[in-house]
């Protein structure tokens, strides 16, 4: 399978994962009923733990992606949902803030500090941007 890993990004693991198969599902390269591999085969591939491609089988299950047959392994569901490109902007947005703030955090910086550094660079972005009329 397809799936690649950037283990600097930030952004949680499984969800990297579960982004992936998502957009593998709604651009037709995974289609419907085909298997994936085993958590435990897709776990070696991509060398990570079993757990993590758990969490991301899980999701992706939770959101009706893929379907799990207990002892025939797991399927891209008959009816994958269509691609909502917001909600994974929005997704992807959200895993990257969890990132930067457990970094923050393990650095020892305050939320005081950030908010202060993060109010001045936002606004120097918002400079660059052009101008909607």
């Amino acid at each position: 399978m397809i799936v690649r890993l950037d283990l600097r990004s930030g952004e949680p693991i499984y969800l990297q994962i579960a982004s992936q198969i998502k957009h593998l599902v709604a651009v037709g390269k995974l289609k419907r009923e085909e298997q994936l591999p085993t958590v435990r085969e897709l776990a070696i591939e991509l060398q990570v733990d079993p757990n993590t491609v758990g969490r991301a089988y899980k999701q992706l299950a939770d959101e009706g992606v893929i379907s799990t047959r207990q002892g025939r392994g797991t399927y891209v569901l008959e009816q994958a949902p269509p691609l909502d490109q917001r909600k994974l902007r929005r997704e992807k947005l959200v895993a990257l803030a969890d990132g930067f703030i457990g970094e923050l955090e393990r650095l020892g910086y305050t939320p005081d500090e950030l908010e202060k550094v993060w109010g001045d660079r936002v606004g120097r972005w918002q400079k660059t941007q052009p101008r909607n009329s």
